[in-house]
């Protein structure tokens, strides 16, 4: 639960109704943000489909029924309420939009072995229950809106939908020294194939840097969990010119060195999906979804920055997603990061990838 991970770190941090302010070099690396998405190296599926992302937006300053609103005026559709704290927006143009508090106890039950929802109350007593407490909660726990798969080209819509936001109140991770609140992106892999996402794994493992660098990652979700950083061992494992396993050795090295959720690049729903099996004998945690995408948990919510959209984060990945496409590039960059990694004290890799970045 989001909203007891960020009380948890309340001792260590001063609470602060100031917004806390955007630093001129941040806002300089986000301009740019109303510009049109990038198109991929890889534009449709393998059965020609266009490609398409799912993103996930965590905030506060309104409330769902608020937050639901916005979405509604932006896409359309019809509200049906699940629960007290979570909204449906049925039959918009691309599918299902969820808006609801951030935090499973508040919906309908607890998860239960199987992956299904049970009663831990009464149904009465249970909804009573959970508006009271999703009422006591709002402002720590944040609203989250998760969108439908949308065509990575209409992803501009979104720039809309987070202007509508901020202006209705909407408060993103630079507002308040306590919001812990990511931007999620969920693109839909190129290919399958094994090689391909390693590829796409050893890029990432290149580019992270820069794209903390870029992000200007809140330093209270760098205290959180759920963005950590790979292991710098897997990291020199997978950036091996030899690393070639096949999917079930992929699956299983990422195991061994990382069991969790909680990275910045969460392969976990990918490899379900590929493999539930391989996950689910390891790991089997009803939280992880099999989806053929990519969980990309880095970026921040950063509505403070009237320059800022989700096109700004998708830009950026599609950084990670050029460079496994130019496989000569890749190998170069990767060999050098993997030196730089090896060595017993570090240089600073940012300075040298910038360089391979400007050529």
């Amino acid at each position: 639960m989001r909203g007891a991970a960020v009380l948890g770190i309340a001792s260590k941090i001063i609470m602060t109704d100031t917004p806390r302010a955007i630093s001129p070099d941040t806002r300089s690396r986000r301009k740019g943000a109303k510009a049109a998405p990038a198109c991929p190296p890889v534009v449709r599926t393998a059965d020609g489909d266009i490609r398409r992302v799912g993103i996930e937006i965590e905030f506060t300053g309104v409330d769902v029924p608020t937050a639901a609103d916005v979405v509604r005026n932006a896409f359309g559709g019809g509200t049906a309420a699940e629960d007290p704290h979570r909204l449906i927006l049925e039959d918009t143009e691309f599918g299902d939009f969820v808006v609801e508090l951030d935090a499973r106890i508040l919906h309908k039950g607890t998860a239960s072995s199987d992956g299904g929802d049970t009663p831990i109350l009464p149904d009465r007593l249970d909804t009573v229950a959970r508006d009271a407490l999703g009422k006591a909660v709002a402002g720590v726990v944040p609203v989250e809106i998760v969108t439908p798969p949308l065509p990575w080209p209409d992803l501009s819509r979104l720039s809309a939908l987070t202007d509508a936001l901020r202006a209705a109140g909407a408060k993103g991770t630079e507002d308040n020294i306590l919001h812990a609140f990511g931007l999620h992106l969920n693109p839909e892999v190129p290919s399958e194939d094994t090689a391909s996402v390693i590829r796409h794994l050893r890029a990432y493992f290149v580019l992270a840097d820069w794209l903390r660098a870029e992000i200007g990652v809140d330093m209270t979700r760098r205290l959180m969990p759920h963005t950590d950083p790979f292991p710098r061992d897997y990291m020199l494992l997978v950036l091996d010119p030899d690393y070639a396993p096949g999917l079930r050795g992929l699956i299983t090295d990422y195991l061994d060195h990382s069991p969790t959720r909680n990275r910045e690049l969460d392969m976990l729903p990918l490899f379900r999906h590929l493999d539930e099996g391989a996950v689910t004998a390891r790991l089997d945690d009803p939280l992880i979804k099999a989806r053929p995408t990519f969980h990309y948990r880095l970026p921040d919510c950063a509505l403070a920055d009237p320059d800022w959209s989700p096109v700004t984060e998708w830009n950026r990945w599609v950084k990670v997603e050029e460079l496994a496409a130019d496989p000569d590039r890749l190998g170069d960059m990767a060999r050098a990061c993997r030196t730089h990694l090896s060595r017993p004290a570090p240089a600073r890799w940012l300075d040298e990838l910038q360089a391979w970045l400007e050529t």
